[in-house]
């Protein structure tokens, strides 16, 4: 099971790297890959053509600004794209946003909210345990292990205030 991670800059890394932790948590091989759609448009043809011969199975596509890098990924292969809008420039992510949700019908990029590498990587996970079924019961131990965390976050508050 592989998924790749593109992005328009390697500006926008520090953003995405959760996405890569994640996934790799999860035991998802990772291919990382830097790209502009618009300055490199080759480049991402080739990146997206060959995706499924190279074994990726899910995209993650990054951009900021107004940039299409999701929508031009997704015209060149069949394999599911995820995108997640960049915050930054003047409208501070609302047009990349605006970039992924708008695209013509026929063409899908699923998205994610402004900055949301961890939740792309873990709706890809959940895309990938359709085929993986060992990634449902580590779906569900990250579940419980969040729950787990937020309960004991609660619990610690209530203490802290019952001692004032």
């Amino acid at each position: 099971m592989k998924v790749a991670i593109i992005m328009g800059s390697n500006s926008d890394w520090p953003i995405l790297e959760p996405a890569e932790k994640t996934l790799k948590e999860f035991g998802v091989e990772v291919e990382v890959v830097v790209a502009s759609a618009h300055r490199t448009p080759n480049l991402v043809h080739e990146f997206a053509a060959g995706a499924r011969e190279r074994g990726v199975e899910v995209i993650i596509a990054a951009a900021g600004l107004a940039a299409h890098l999701g929508g031009v990924i997704a015209a060149f292969t069949t394999v599911p794209v995820i995108g997640i809008p960049i915050a930054g420039g003047p409208l501070n992510g609302v047009d990349a946003l605006l970039s992924f949700v708008q695209m013509p019908p026929g063409i899908p990029v699923a998205t994610m909210a402004i900055n949301g590498a961890k939740n792309a990587a873990i709706y890809a996970v959940q895309m990938l345990s359709i085929k993986y079924p060992e990634l449902v019961e580590k779906l569900a131990a990250n579940r419980a292990k969040m729950e787990a965390e937020v309960i004991a976050k609660g619990e610690k508050l209530a203490a802290e205030r019952a001692a004032k």
